[in-house]
C-alpha cells in the first residue's frame, strides 16, 4: 500500500479560568490527525475531553507541551480508535492518487 506517515496537531486546547484549586485546567482538546504519503494528504478533526482530578499531578498550562497534550489525545483514542482513523486518512490517500473517474455519456446515446 502507502508509506504514510501521521501526525498530531494541537489546534486549541478549552480551559476553565480555576477548577480544583488549579488555575487554566483544560478540559478539551482540539486536534487534527494528519497522514500523508509526500504525494496525497489527508487530515481528520476532533476533540477529546479531558478531566483534572484534584490532588492528581498537575502541570500549569505555560507548561504544557505539544508531546504531552498529544499524549492525552491518544490514551482517550486508544489504539482501535486511532487505527480506524489511519484506515479513513489511508482510504481517503488512495482515493487522491487512484485514476481520476470520469462520466462518459451513455454508449446507446447518440
Amino acid at each position: 500500500m502507502f508509506n504514510i506517515i501521521y501526525t498530531w496537531t494541537i489546534t486549541q486546547l478549552d480551559c476553565y479560568p480555576s477548577y480544583a484549586g488549579q488555575a487554566d485546567v483544560v478540559f478539551t482538546v482540539h486536534w487534527t490527525y494528519t497522514g500523508t504519503d509526500g504525494t496525497a494528504t489527508s487530515s481528520l478533526n476532533g476533540t477529546v475531553n479531558c478531566r483534572y482530578i484534584a490532588g492528581a499531578p498537575f502541570t500549569p498550562y505555560n507548561e504544557l507541551t505539544q508531546d504531552q497534550v498529544i499524549g492525552w489525545v491518544v490514551e482517550a483514542l486508544g489504539p482501535s480508535q486511532i487505527a480506524t482513523y489511519q484506515g479513513i486518512i489511508a482510504n481517503e490517500i488512495g482515493i487522491q492518487e487512484g485514476p481520476t473517474p470520469v462520466t462518459p455519456p451513455l454508449p446507446w446515446v447518440k
